[in-house]
């Protein structure tokens, strides 16, 4: 499973990169991003330019994903500046329509990977459409802005209702790479890692995020290695991966079956105390 850690630290991105992931981010997303998720406690990142070329140095041989802006007037500037600084893979976020993914496609013009990360209620209505779009070649599943986008209480809903299982097959029949949300560490959480691992198993899913749930928003090196083994969650994570790679699909379904009993719990549980995902 590919693994990839978001952070604008090059000792950082070098350590982790040493220890299991295979993609860092850098995270230029910011356009709306305040709107929709000010009031949540998710962490918008604020990452630069530069910081694309600090990390570029860093990990000079790994691939680097750099999240842009959504479509917007100034993104001929920002693809090509990402490019110039060694981006190797461009994500584009929070697109609704396959004309804007043939507009994207056409500014990086085959030159690097294109990953979509597909968000938006209107993106899932499309997906037929986008998958179809030259130039894709990879497409991430967000679960959080899409839960949002859709009127959900709770992130993993759209996995539990079957909306994941939709776009996926749309995406995988297209022979597009899928990734899907984020992951924390082996045996923490509401919907332990292990079980949405098996999830990931269960729709072909080959990559996701590394979430701030797993590293607790550590941003040193001193401060990780203090928090955990990072190697070690890595490999707990991956392991999880390759021992669900052998099971058969009626023990996959099981498994969602269950996320999908979990999940209705928490929602039950949200909607009985008022509170907001």
């Amino acid at each position: 499973m590919r693994l990839i850690f978001i952070t604008n630290v090059p000792e950082l991105a070098e350590y982790v990169s040493d220890r299991g992931v295979e993609r860092v981010m850098v995270d230029l997303e910011l356009l709306g991003k305040v709107e929709r998720q000010g009031h949540l406690s998710t962490v918008i990142s604020r990452h630069t330019f530069d910081d694309v070329g600090r990390i570029r140095r860093a990990v000079p041989d790994k691939k680097l994903m750099v999240r842009l802006n959504p479509v917007n007037l100034g993104g001929r500037d920002e693809v090509e500046r990402a490019i110039d600084l060694g981006a190797d893979v461009l994500m584009l976020p929070m697109f609704r329509t396959a004309q804007e993914v043939e507009q994207f496609c056409a500014l990086v013009d085959g030159r690097v990977r294109i990953c979509l990360l597909l968000e938006t209620a209107g993106a899932a209505a499309n997906v037929a459409d986008i998958v179809r779009v030259q130039g894709v070649q990879e497409i991430h599943i967000g679960l959080n802005d899409l839960h949002l986008d859709l009127g959900r209480t709770f992130m993993f809903e759209p996995l539990a209702d079957g909306i994941v299982d939709r776009l996926a097959g749309s995406i995988t029949d297209a022979g597009l790479a899928l990734g899907i949300g984020g992951l924390a560490r082996v045996g923490e959480g509401l919907l332990p890692a292990e079980m949405l691992v098996a999830e990931h198993v269960r729709l072909g899913s080959t990559a996701a995020i590394l979430s701030r749930t797993f590293h607790r928003n550590r941003i040193t090196v001193q401060d990780l290695e203090t928090e955990m083994d990072f190697a070690d969650e890595v490999a707990k994570l991956q392991a999880a991966y390759r021992k669900f790679g052998q099971s058969s699909p009626d023990e996959l379904l099981a498994i969602h079956r269950e996320v999908a009993l979990r999940v209705a719990g928490i929602v039950r549980d949200k909607a009985a105390g008022g509170q907001a995902s």
